[in-house]
């Protein structure tokens, strides 16, 4: 069964997304539709679907790059700091590098560990990984 909420992103070559998503971001393919040109992905409870349009578009205007302007996706790691390691390696593209940052929820702070990085289409992968709690 796929969680409440899977993201599917429209992306411009397939196989690049493909590539990007399995060998700098770690993710695995859950199942995919080569002739559909659609991958769905997971990693450590992330899904997402990747998909290169075949003809049927859930596009509401113009796609442009970079894609999806105006949101990032949060994706929970269990070490950020690794895994920007490879991002790093790969050469891809860092938004926000790696940071320590404070959020209150509620009565506490919730300390996170966290990166932006673009995916070859523009999209904003933010990776998290929480490492402490306090009091506020």
């Amino acid at each position: 069964m796929a969680a409440a909420l899977v993201p599917e992103l429209i992306v411009s070559d397939i196989e690049v997304s493909t590539r990007f998503y399995l060998d700098v971001l770690g993710f695995a393919v859950r199942y995919e539709r080569p002739e559909e040109r659609f991958v769905y992905l997971e990693r450590e409870g992330a899904e997402l679907m990747l998909e290169q349009s075949t003809g049927r578009r859930f596009v509401d205007g113009a796609l442009e790059q970079p894609y999806g302007r105006g949101m990032n996706l949060q994706i929970a790691v269990t070490d950020a700091v690794a895994l920007y390691e490879r991002v790093q390696a790969s050469g891809a593209s860092v938004l926000l590098p790696l940071e320590e940052r404070w959020y209150r929820r509620d009565a506490e702070l919730l300390g996170v560990r966290q990166f932006v990085v673009r995916d070859p289409d523009g999209y904003l992968l933010r990776f998290a990984e929480d490492f402490a709690t306090k009091p506020a």
